[in-house]
Parts: structure tokens; C-alpha cells; sequence
């Protein structure tokens, strides 16, 4: 593989440090990495947005998470983190879908929620992840439908906390709408 590949894919990738152990040393490294790497960006939990920015500035994006790691959290919650998180430097937000709500046939609650983050972060990009390792193939196929109606920028795999993503959910997702994907989780 070429270095000019070896870029490309270092341009797509998020440097991910989401341990509720990491430590400033932890987030600092990985910030520097990121930079001296060109990822794309690092992805952080929204406590260490703020410090990041200071360290990536503009080189790199700084992307953080909203509800996670379940997404149970009330959306007024979510929102008000996810739109703190962009007041303290976040250039995108990665949110956690309402699976219970979902799973419990209350789409409408889903897709407000989902469109009520999209509007209070404005034209930041926000990426949906709907935890495919927890659903079958056809609330795959519901759900980002869901998230590509409701205004969402991405549809996100998993979080890896609740097993593997597999490469036929990515299939899944890729015919049910035109989102971008954004392949994640183990």
C-alpha cells in the first residue's frame, strides 16, 4: 500500500478514547496523535471537549458523544450536552439513538428527538448511531430510514459496547437510505 493510501485512510479515521477511566494524559496523547497522524479527527466524552480543542485547535476535528453509552437519556439532557458540547469547541456530535423508545414502537419520539439535537447543533454534523449488534436486519433497515428522515447526517453502527458490528449490517443500512455510514463499534 502506497503512502498516499496510507493518508487516505488516515484522513477517514476518528481517534476514539472513550474509557470513563482516561485521564488528561490519556486525552493528550491521543490529541497529539491525531495531529501527527491527520486522522480526521479524535473522539472524546464531552468532559474533555474543551481541553482537546485547545490542543487540536483546527488541525483536526474534535467530535464528542451524546447520551452515552445507551442513549436513555431524556432528550432535553441530550440536547442541552450535545449543545454545550458544540459552546465548548466540538465540531460534531456523535448521539446514542433511543433504543428503548424505539424497540417499543414510539418512532415519532425517535425521529423528534433526533431532529430537536440536528436543529440545536445547527449545521454541525451529527451522527446517529443506532446500535445495529442489538437489532435484526429489519429494524436495521427501519431505523435508518428513521434517521435519514428525521435530518441526521450519518448513521453510526454501534458504540462497541453491545457486541461486533457485522458487515452485512453495514449492507443493510447502505440499501435502506443514503446517509453516510459510519462503520464503528468492535
Amino acid at each position: 500500500m502506497g503512502f498516499n493510501n496510507l493518508k487516505i485512510i488516515a484522513s477517514k479515521i476518528e481517534h476514539t478514547l472513550l474509557k470513563p477511566d482516561a485521564n488528561e494524559r490519556d486525552i493528550e496523547k491521543l490529541c497529539n496523535e491525531g495531529i501527527n497522524f491527520k486522522f480526521y479527527g479524535i473522539c472524546i466524552q464531552p468532559y474533555w471537549v474543551k481541553f482537546s480543542k485547545g490542543i487540536v485547535k483546527e488541525k483536526i476535528k474534535v467530535i464528542t458523544v451524546c447520551g452515552f453509552p445507551d442513549g436513555l437519556n431524556l432528550t432535553d439532557i441530550k440536547l442541552k450536552e450535545a449543545i454545550i458540547s458544540i459552546e465548548n469547541g466540538a465540531d460534531e456530535i456523535d448521539m446514542v439513538v433511543n433504543l428503548g423508545a424505539f424497540k417499543s414502537g414510539d418512532y415519532k419520539y425517535v425521529s423528534e428527538e433526533i431532529k430537536m439535537i440536528k436543529e440545536g447543533i445547527g449545521k454541525k454534523i451529527l451522527k446517529v448511531i443506532i446500535e445495529t449488534p442489538l437489532l435484526n436486519n429489519e429494524e436495521i433497515k427501519r431505523l435508518s430510514k428513521i434517521v435519514e428522515e428525521s435530518g441526521a447526517d450519518f448513521v453510526k453502527t454501534g458504540t462497541g459496547r453491545n457486541g461486533s458490528v457485522k458487515i452485512d449490517d453495514i449492507e443493510v443500512i447502505k440499501n435502506s437510505c443514503s446517509l453516510p455510514i459510519k462503520a464503528a463499534g468492535g
